[in-house]
């Protein structure tokens, strides 16, 4: 990093920004980040509060993966969405952020092959681009999936839209289509992964045309101005890998643009897997130029990190995870340079409702207080 790039005003990553028809007041956005809080897949209400905590006036929080179906889910305690149940669940969380002037997104997913058929109807196997399992996971056994045949790939794109519908009945301002880190749309969208002879495998054009197909259902159900997708073209989750990863975001980001959907939410290259960064020769500048709406990165920044993105102009917004999930006021940090929280990641993913989720201190709660 060159000097110049140290002494940026600070005040960029706080600066106010449009976002479509949502008037943002920073910069720091919330990640979706799975906290398998969720029991037996309904939003629980201890949500309210952690939801809340982080949400700041004019601030953008975008919900933890939430599922779209039945066969959607591959860990314990995630929510959902396609339930009457889940989506009155769901409406007093959204009620809270909103109550503190915040914008919420729902992420929504669906796992695929990244899963076990305990997890599924009736003891099935897993669904996905192909019938080859990944070989290892943090979190269960996989079961080897089922390859969808291509009559039924229309019935999972109908699942996003269902989904899409009741987020917005729950009230969320929109959703974001998770198509990233090996999960269901990733599966098809990554050569390493798809081995289909059918329209939906072979080409790039071919692999990308199942998400591209849920993107324009769920455009046409929500509207384009409540639509946001999330992608990690140069990650490896879970065996996801591609042999031209600039090649499959470019693309990406291109036809996305026909949609005219609202952000485009991609993970630094860096990033290879949850626990693994490299040095990466690769950039997201081109996939930043080529597409047209409000440009969100991730993925391990810290506070001058996204000063430096927004001065710079490679990002309109920052999303950060384990900072926020650590420091419930973390815009607020960052206004005033305040020591941060160390996040504890053994409780990233235990069921205990407040350990590790609700319980980190504010800024004035604890010995850092700044003057």
């Amino acid at each position: 990093m060159d000097a110049a790039a140290t002494i940026v005003d600070p005040i960029a990553l706080l600066t106010p920004y449009k976002m479509g028809k949502f008037n943002l007041s920073h910069r720091v956005v919330l990640a979706p980040l799975t906290r398998i809080r969720s029991y037996g897949n309904v939003p629980q209400p201890h949500a309210v509060l952690y939801y809340s905590q982080r949400a700041s006036k004019g601030g953008l929080l975008i919900a933890e993966a939430t599922g779209v179906s039945d066969t959607a889910q591959g860990y314990p305690d995630t929510p959902g969405v396609w339930t009457k149940e889940q989506v009155e669940a769901w409406k007093p969380i959204v009620d809270a952020v909103h109550a503190k002037g915040a914008t919420f997104f729902c992420q929504i997913w669906h796992v695929g092959r990244l899963s076990n058929s305990g997890y599924q109807p009736n003891g099935q196997a897993p669904i996905s681009s192909t019938d080859k399992p990944p070989t290892s996971n943090d979190f269960e056994n996989f079961t080897s999936p089922r390859r969808l045949r291509t009559d039924e790939i229309p019935n999972i794109v109908n699942d996003f839209r269902l989904a899409a519908r009741n987020a917005i009945e729950a009230g969320f301002d929109g959703v974001e289509i998770h198509g990233a880190h090996g999960y269901l749309l990733e599966q098809f969208m990554k050569d390493q992964v798809n081995d289909r002879t059918d329209e939906y495998g072979g080409s790039l054009e071919n692999r990308c045309r199942f998400a591209l197909e849920v993107v324009e259902a769920v455009v046409n159900e929500i509207g384009a101005d409540k639509v946001g997708i999330r992608l990690s073209p140069f990650a490896e989750h879970s065996e996801s890998g591609d042999s031209n990863p600039t090649e499959l975001g470019l693309y990406m980001v291109n036809a996305l643009n026909k949609y005219n959907i609202l952000y485009c939410h991609v993970v630094e290259p860096r990033i290879k897997s949850s626990n693994v960064t490299v040095e990466s020769p690769h950039s997201l500048v081109p996939l930043r130029k080529a597409f047209n709406g409000t440009f969100l990165v991730a993925g391990g920044y810290d506070r001058q990190d996204g000063i430096n993105a927004i001065a710079e102009n490679k990002a309109d917004l920052v999303v950060y995870g384990r900072l926020f999930l650590a420091n419930p006021d973390l815009p607020k940090r960052f206004a005033l340079n305040a020591p941060l929280n160390k996040y504890k990641r053994e409780s990233f993913y235990i069921s205990d409702p407040v350990l590790g989720y609700t319980d980190y201190p504010f800024l004035n709660e604890e010995n850092n207080v700044v003057a």
